[in-house]
């Protein structure tokens, strides 16, 4: 057999795996396309691929025949079994330094003990995001690699001239070990959700309480995708909310209000609770969908549960319209910074308890171009990360410490006037609530520590500056609240 051609192979031939391959091809790779149904290479192989740089592979046999070492394959199948599955029949043919790069939405547990297991047979086992969808994995996705590092080498160049590039810079770089790669994918996707939600209140608000067509909605959106909300999903809300039926309705005002979702955002708020990260923007964003989801039961409550009436003319409301639009733009820009701010905090904390060191600074330039979540606004980020790799929070940050008080009064009476109005705004109220929460020196939970003493001997911990005898500082300090209730206390623990 003559000496192989492949730099690198990709199984799994539905259409993001067919347009990073031809990608890939548009760069000078080589690439080794395979498919589980072989009659999707021999079809891909007469039309798409015809005259590129493409083999078509009939079997994982023949695929790891054609590539150089180290072999350097992409799964991009469904996560789950299929991915463990893909990876027992790749390894009779594979040898050691050879790489496995699994580029589908799989949950980072899965990715930790994929890297463990491949690690004990000295395979190289990759987790990357790959965000941006049909059109990003043909021109130049968002790729967020992390996991065997001896592996980056190798793969540098592919990733990095096949993806997205802002301002020349490719939006792609090394995140860290292990499932650090599909983490960070799973945080993109929970900001995703949680921008998504704001934009979709933002529209909500100004449809219901300023009477808005879809049109003149869509002209707003359009304004805002040249300032400072300049963004991806911004543009196809425009977009989306100028588009009209053949019957010239507009087409969203067809579409049913119970939203799906695939679980990552899910994944995201979980994850958030397990690490005690206060990520409540996602966690909104995703109940959120839930509710929508209630939509029989909606449809019954609107008819017995009452609330605030909206006036029909809107100058009972708002005497200036563009005072009006531009205070819920404020709204949605310092939401937007504390769902970001949020995400970043997850991230830290998750490097922090997997012992990952993460590479901040590559984070937010990865998300900058390519990818669903990418906005003019993520160059500051970069830059904040930049100027300071080991940034406690984003809010910390000059341009976001600023941006965040200039909006503040936008934010507060947009949220007011929705509240009046009984315009549920659950992202925005919990952005703001954060907001005030995380800039309060001294919160309320003293009480509740008191409570949990007092019921359950739960302890607690004395001030500094107030301890005394029986009040010892730094213990976990148990008190016999109702005199007769003893004096032992509750071991602690983090459940």
């Amino acid at each position: 057999m003559s000496s192989p051609k492949g730099d690198i192979g990709l199984i799994g031939l539905a259409v993001m795996g067919q347009n990073l391959i031809l990608n890939a091809a548009d760069h000078g790779f080589t690439v080794v396309a395979y498919n589980r149904t072989v009659s999707k290479v021999d079809d891909f192989m007469a039309n798409e691929a015809k005259g590129k740089s493409i083999i078509g592979a009939h079997s994982i046999k023949e695929l790891c025949e054609n590539l150089k070492r180290p072999r350097r394959i992409i799964l991009l199948v469904k996560a789950g079994k299929p991915v463990d599955l893909f990876i027992e029949q790749l390894l009779p043919y594979l040898e050691k330094g050879d790489i496995i790069i699994d580029g589908g939405n799989s949950h980072f547990p899965d990715t930790n003990r994929r890297y463990e297991e491949l690690e004990k047979q000295g395979i190289l086992f990759v987790g990357s995001g790959v965000s941006g969808g049909e059109e990003g994995a043909r021109y130049g996705p968002s790729l967020m690699p992390g996991g065997a590092e001896e592996a980056w080498p190798h793969i540098k160049d592919i990733f990095q001239s096949i993806a997205a590039k802002s301002d020349g810079e490719p939006c792609c770089d090394w995140v860290g070990p292990a499932g650090s790669g599909h983490y960070v994918k799973m945080v993109h996707n929970g900001i995703e959700y949680g921008d998504m939600q704001l934009i979709c209140e933002a529209y909500d608000i100004m449809k219901r309480l300023g009477k808005f067509t879809n049109q003149e909605i869509g002209d707003v959106f359009e304004k805002w995708n040249k300032g400072v909300l300049d963004s991806f999903l911004i543009e196809i809300t425009r977009d989306i909310l100028k588009k009209n039926d053949d019957d010239g309705k507009p087409l969203v005002e067809k579409i049913l209000d119970t939203a799906g979702q695939k679980g990552t955002g899910k994944w995201t708020a979980i994850n958030a609770l397990d690490l005690g990260m206060p990520v409540t923007l996602i966690g909104e964003a995703v109940f959120a969908r839930a509710l929508s989801a209630l939509k029989d039961e909606r449809v019954e409550a609107s008819k017995i549960l009452g609330g605030p009436t909206i006036p029909e003319d809107t100058s009972k409301i708002f005497t200036d319209k563009a005072k009006f639009v531009d205070d819920l733009e404020q709204a949605l820009y310092a939401s937007k910074i504390i769902s970001y701010a949020q995400g970043f905090m997850l991230i830290r904390e998750a490097g922090k308890t997997y012992g990952w060191k993460l590479n901040n600074p590559a984070i937010a330039l990865m998300w900058r171009g390519g990818c669903i979540i990418r906005s003019v606004f993520l160059a500051e980020i970069t830059k904040a990360y930049r100027e300071n790799p080991e940034l406690e929070n984003l809010l910390f940050n000059k341009f976001f410490t600023e941006a965040i008080t200039k909006a503040q009064s936008g934010w507060r009476k947009t949220i007011g006037l929705a509240t009046e109005f009984g315009i549920p705004t659950p992202a925005f109220s919990t952005a703001l609530s954060f907001y005030d929460g995380y800039r309060s020196k001294r919160l309320p939970a003293n009480l509740l520590q008191a409570q949990r003493d007092y019921f359950g001997a739960h302890t607690f911990k004395v001030l500094p500056e107030c301890a005394n005898d029986h009040l010892p500082a730094g213990q976990d300090v148990h008190f016999n609240w109702t005199g007769h209730g003893g004096n032992v206390s509750a071991s602690t623990y983090q459940a």
